[in-house]
Formats: structure tokens, C-alpha cells, sequence
């Protein structure tokens, strides 16, 4: 309550209502040490319920972590360790950044999923050195929220025996009763999903919150639900039970009121009984104690099996193997094209041998995304050890799994769909970005290549809105070998997401003999052919399947004496990053003539060819026909791109 009073902004009444759910979890289950937020064998907490984070930074204050009272005071202020909602990478203790309602939910899953491979990878006669639990608490919200469904639904199915949600069912929402748009039989929901349900009929009754809790972590073979009937705002003598308790403080006089009714020893702000601390601060020991016994039995493992060990530990550093680009294969130019979604399977193929933890797949498009990893089974209830996890046709709880996945540790995650589809898990790849998470992205059927399937599927603004996402690196190669190094980039790269943008129909592979050599992606752009005499008095500019458009219209301006410059542009992320120095040898300020040309939105494209440029582009949706005559329909052509530089050359 005064950290919100003195936020003038922020949502009391959750944490109200569930600090003796968080009281009773953090101080009997949780498994963790406040003294080493990141000690490996820790059980994770996801407060997917993001707006009530400050039960979050209280929990974390009281149990001991680095969170002190003048952080409290500093909640929801410039630079603070407390912001409105969690953010992972700057709260010790907070695990993942949340606040979109259900992201949590499906970090949670993912998390889950990632300790139950792990820990059946590298368990050794009857030693689970990675096991631990998963929890979260989840509100109306998140349940509301058509993520939670999807993920709620595969961790049932994987029957995730490790992953424990409380839900806080407290009859608001910010509109009022939550019986203005909800009425599901939430018990039955998720025990039709394949979840142990349990009620706990008063959110305030500490021996009944213990033993559903218990409960919880007695059953193994199912994912828990624990159902609290909790108050919202609960003290609140005149905001209890209302709307008006969720995002608002309660204000001055309510708040004294409130402490009043509680029977609070003080009216100060931020007083801490000195006997409620001390019971709270035990968690420091009994979290150094679990330590401690996990290091031993860590220990005696490492002794026993020293190699799985080291390749447990070189997975938690984030480290690869050694030499692993020597697996990465080289493609012969030919006389039949292919499609880079197929180089793409090729090059997941060739490496995931060598880098065992990749791990993912598709949503329920594993023969067009070319994701699965062949000799491997399906991760699944009956087999935790393999890498191909099924994700059905959920894209946004694959994209919001993939995160937790991530944030755990030990995983390199991956997963596919149609470009068109990564709208439906924009959300998780925004966060993904936010968090610096390694996650890598297959998009597959990038543009009006895809031919009959028609406009619903052919993505026109999708790269352009990508591309917009802070973090995010987008690559788009023009052909196999091009996307051998964007896998290279995507598995390298260690500080945030990658998406792999593909065709669907075949493009030629290039012979590099007088072209630029495809180790050019990356820098994001390079120079893929010159003038064979002369300085280029034209830049042709592209990406992906339409390099080969900018080559044959520079191949017909040649003819006519023309001098133009191609530059492959698989990643603009990548080129904008590179200095000065690099971007102005690829694009010499002095050559106005730049035309690029993308069969998507141009908007991207204009950064780069200037004032005086031109962008062949699609600025509407596409239509059903064979791909070779949408572009011609369209004039994504080298007849038009040729004009647009003849135009521009006079």
C-alpha cells in the first residue's frame, strides 16, 4: 500500500489479497537463496499477474534478496530497481519480465519444459541435479487471455507434473465484477486440460493454502492448479472486494484505515516489524542450507560422471562447442533452384548433431518449416530426452514458451511457422527482445511466393513491422548458402532474438565466382556484384528471394552501358549496426541512384536509398494465383526495377 501511495500509481489490491499465498509458497516451498539469485538448482517463480508486482519486490525485500526498503520507495520512479511491472535483468530474483497478461503463464510452461529435458538429459542413476519446480500465479486476466488456453492445453498434455500455478480468483477486474465477461467453470476447464486441480475456499487460511500447496507438489504426473478464493484489497475497510482496489492507490486516509483494521503496529510508511522481518529473513538460511546440499550432491555427480557434468555446465554458460561451424554445409550452384526453407532444414540438420541444445519445432507446420531434427524422437509425457517438441497450432504460447525456455537456461530454442502467423506471437517476440533472450525464429513462406494460398497467407507488412522491434535481428536470405550464415548469426548470437525469414518457392543458389562471398551476411549488407569496369553510378538493393530480380535488371542495365551496383541486404538490423566507414563502401554517399526492391511493405527500405531513391514494393495485399504471375501482376519485376533506375540515370 505506501509504495503505491507513494508511486501515486500502481495496483494494490492484488498483492492484498495474495500476500498470504505468497507468504505460505515463499517461506515453505519455494526452493531458493536470496543470497544467489541464479543458483542453478533454484525452483523458479513467474508472477505472471506483471501488475502486481509489487507483492513481487515485498516478497523479495523480506526474504533478503538485494532489494532494499529505498528501492520499495523508489517504486515505478526513473531508473529504480522496482518498475511498474517486472523486468527481468534488473530486480534480483525477478525471472522474467512481465505485465502483457499470460506471457507469464507460457514462460512458466516453457520453464517447465526446458528443467524436465534437462533433467532427464543429464539424470544419472537416480541423481536429478537440474530438477527443481516451477511456479506462477496467474490472475483473471491471464486466463482470460487466449495465451494461457494454448499453453495451459500442451502443458497437460506434456503432462508437466513440475509446474505449479496458483490462481488468484478474486471476482475483479479493472472493469468491476469479473461475472461481466466471465463465468467459466475454471476447475473444470483445467481438469479437462489434464491439470491436478485444487480450491482453497479462503485466500487468508494458511493451513489450507499449505496443504493445497503440499498437494501441489505431491502430484507428479500433473501439472497443479491452485484455485484461491482471495479478496482484492483485502483490510480495505472501504475498497475491499471493488474495482476500485486493482490499478489505483487507495489513498492517504484509506491507507491508514486499512492499517488500522489490520491491526498494524504503525501508521508509518514502509515500517517493518521488527518480528515479522526476522521471520521472513529465515529464508536466507534455509536457502543456503538447500544450497549447500544441492552443491553436494552436485559435487559428488560431477566426480561421478564428469563428462555429462561439463556439458551440463558448458550448456549453463551459454558457451558452444568447439569447431561446430565445420558442420555447416556449402551448397554447389546447380541448374534447380531451392527454396531457402529447405536449405533451412538442411542447416538445422547438419548442426543440431553437434549443438545439442537446440531444441524446438513448429506450430503444427513441421513439414513446410523444415524444423524437425531428424533421429529425433518427439519430446513428449513418455519421453523427456528428445529435442522435437510438438507445439500444435498455438504460435503465440509457442512464442511465449520459447521465452522460458530461454530464461531458464541450458536451451537454445527454436520454433517455426508461416510469416504471416508471427502476428499471432508478436507479443512474446517484443518481450523476447525486451530481454535480451536468445531465442531463434523459423518464417517460412515470406512473401506472395507462396503463390495460391492467397492474401491471408502471403505476409506484406510483416517484415516491415519486424524490423521495427528493438532487438530483434531479421534475416532474409537470398539463397542456401546466404542462409548457412544466417543460421550461423542466429546460433552465435547471444544477446537477443533472431528471425529467420524464408521462401517457400526455389531461388537459384548464386556462383559466387565473380559475386561476393555469402560470409557478407554477416554484416547484414555487402556488395554482391559490381560494374566489370568503372565506378557504379547505380545501387540496386534487396533481400531474399528478390537479389535475383536485382541481378537480372542489373544484368540488362549493363547491357546498355549502365554501371549498377548490387548489394545483397539479408539483415538491415546487422547494417545499420556496422560503422560508418563500412555502410558508406557498400553505399558511397555520392551514388544517388539507389533502387531497392522487396516483395513486401517498402516502408523499411527508404532509410536507405534516400530522398532520390525508389522502392518496388507491395504497399497492398496479395491475391491466389501461381507465384510467377503475382509478380508479374504486381511488377515485382526486372523489367520494372530496371525502369525505376533508368528513370532516376536519365
Amino acid at each position: 500500500m505506501d509504495a503505491v501511495q507513494a508511486a501515486n500509481s500502481g495496483h494494490p489490491g492484488a498483492p492484498m489479497g495474495l500476500a498470504p499465498a505468497a507468504y505460505v509458497l515463499w517461506t515453505r516451498y519455494l526452493r531458493h537463496n536470496p543470497a544467489d539469485p541464479t543458483w542453478p538448482g533454484r525452483d523458479r517463480f513467474v508472477l505472471s499477474a506483471g501488475h502486481a508486482s509489487m507483492l513481487l519486490y515485498a516478497v523479495l525485500h523480506l526474504t533478503g534478496y538485494d532489494l532494499t526498503l529505498d528501492d520499495l520507495k523508489a517504486f515505478r520512479q526513473w531508473d529504480s530497481r522496482t518498475p511498474g511491472h517486472p523486468e527481468f535483468g534488473r530486480t534480483p530474483g525477478v525471472e522474467t519480465t512481465t505485465g502483457p497478461l499470460g506471457q507469464g503463464f507460457a514462460n512458466a510452461v516453457g520453464m517447465a519444459i526446458a528443467e524436465a529435458h534437462l533433467a532427464a538429459r543429464f539424470g544419472r542413476s537416480g541423481e536429478d541435479v537440474v530438477g527443481h519446480r516451477v511456479y506462477f500465479i496467474a490472475s483473471d486476466g491471464d486466463l482470460m487471455e487466449g495465451i494461457s488456453h494454448e499453453a495451459a492445453s500442451l502443458a497437460g498434455h506434456l503432462r508437466l507434473g513440475k509446474l505449479v500455478g496458483i490462481y488468484d480468483d478474486n471476482h475483479i477486474s479493472i472493469d468491476g465484477p469479473t461475472a461481466l465477461s466471465f463465468s467459466e467453470d475454471v476447475a473444470g476447464r483445467f481438469t479437462a486440460y489434464g491439470w491436478h486441480v485444487v480450491r482453497v475456499e479462503d485466500g487468508n487460511d494458511l493451513d489450507a493454502l499449505d496443504a493445497a500447496l503440499g498437494a501441489a507438489r505431491a502430484e507428479v504426473e500433473r501439472p497443479s492448479l491452485v484455485i484461491v478464493r482471495s479478496h482484492i484489497g483485502f483490510g480495505s475497510p472501504n475498497k475491499q472486494d471493488s474495482a476500485e482496489a486493482h490499478g489505483a492507490p487507495l489513498g492517504v486516509e484509506e491507507v491508514q484505515l486499512t492499517k488500522t483494521q489490520l491491526g498494524w503496529p504503525s501508521q508509518e510508511p514502509f515500517d517493518v516489524p521488527a518480528e515479522a522481518l526476522a521471520e521472513w529473513r529465515k529464508a536466507r538460511e534455509r536457502g543456503e542450507a538447500m544450497q549447500l546440499v544441492w552443491q553436494q550432491r552436485y559435487d559428488a555427480y560431477h566426480s561421478a560422471y564428469p563428462e555429462p557434468a561439463a556439458e551440463l555446465e558448458r550448456r549453463l554458460r551459454g558457451d558452444l562447442p568447439a569447431d561446430w561451424t565445420d558442420v555447416l554445409p556449402v551448397f554447389e550452384p546447380g541448374d534447380k533452384g531451392v527454396a531457402t526453407r529447405a536449405a533451412s532444414g538442411k542447416v538445422l540438420n547438419a548442426v543440431a548433431p553437434v549443438i545439442p541444445e537446440l531444441m524446438g519445432g513448429s506450430a503444427d507446420l513441421s513439414p513446410s518449416n523444415n524444423t524437425l531434427i531428424k533421429g529425433e524422437a518427439d519430446f513428449s509425457a513418455a519421453d523427456r530426452t528428445a529435442r522435437n517438441l510438438r507445439f500444435g497450432v498455438r504460435e503465440h504460447a509457442m512464442g511465449g514458451i520459447l521465452n522460458g525456455m530461454a530464461l531458464h537456461g541450458g536451451i537454445m530454442p527454436y520454433g517455426g511457422t508461416f510469416l504471416v502467423f508471427s502476428d499471432y506471437m508478436r507479443p512474446s517476440i517484443r518481450l523476447a527482445a525486451m530481454m535480451d533472450r536468445h531465442v531463434i525464429y523459423v518464417f517460412t513462406h515470406d512473401s506472395i511466393g507462396l503463390g495460391e494460398d492467397g492474401p491471408t497467407h502471403q505476409p506484406i507488412e510483416m517484415l516491415a513491422t519486424l524490423r521495427t522491434i528493438p532487438g530483434l535481428v531479421v534475416l532474409r536470405p537470398a539463397d542456401a548458402n546466404e542462409t548457412s550464415w544466417a543460421w550461423r548469426i542466429a546460433i552465435e548470437r547471444r544477446d537477443g532474438p533472431v528471425a529467420l525469414v524464408f521462401t517457400r518457392q526455389g531461388v537459384p543458389v548464386l556462383d559466387r565466382t565473380a559475386l561476393g562471398s555469402a560470409a557478407g551476411v554477416r554484416q547484414g549488407g555487402y556488395v554482391l556484384s559490381d560494374p566489370p569496369k568503372g565506378k557504379p553510378e547505380a545501387v540496386l538493393l534487396a533481400a531474399g528471394s528478390e537479389v535475383h530480380i536485382a541481378l537480372e535488371a542489373a544484368r540488362a542495365l549493363g547491357g546498355e552501358g549502365k554501371r549498377v551496383r548490387v548489394v545483397s541486404m539479408p539483415s538491415l538490423e546487422l547494417f545499420a549496426a556496422q560503422p560508418a566507414e563500412y555502410r558508406e563502401s557498400v553505399l558511397p554517399s555520392g551514388i544517388t541512384a539507389r533502387v531497392a526492391v522487396e516483395a513486401a511493405h517498402p516502408q523499411p527500405w527508404w532509410r536507405w536509398v534516400g530522398d532520390a531513391g525508389d522502392v518496388v514494393g507491395l504497399d497492398h495485399f496479395g491475391a491466389s494465383a501461381p507465384y510467377q504471375r503475382l509478380y508479374q501482376e504486381f511488377g515485382i519485376t526486372a523489367e520494372v526495377v530496371a525502369d525505376r533506375v533508368r528513370a532516376r540515370l536519365g
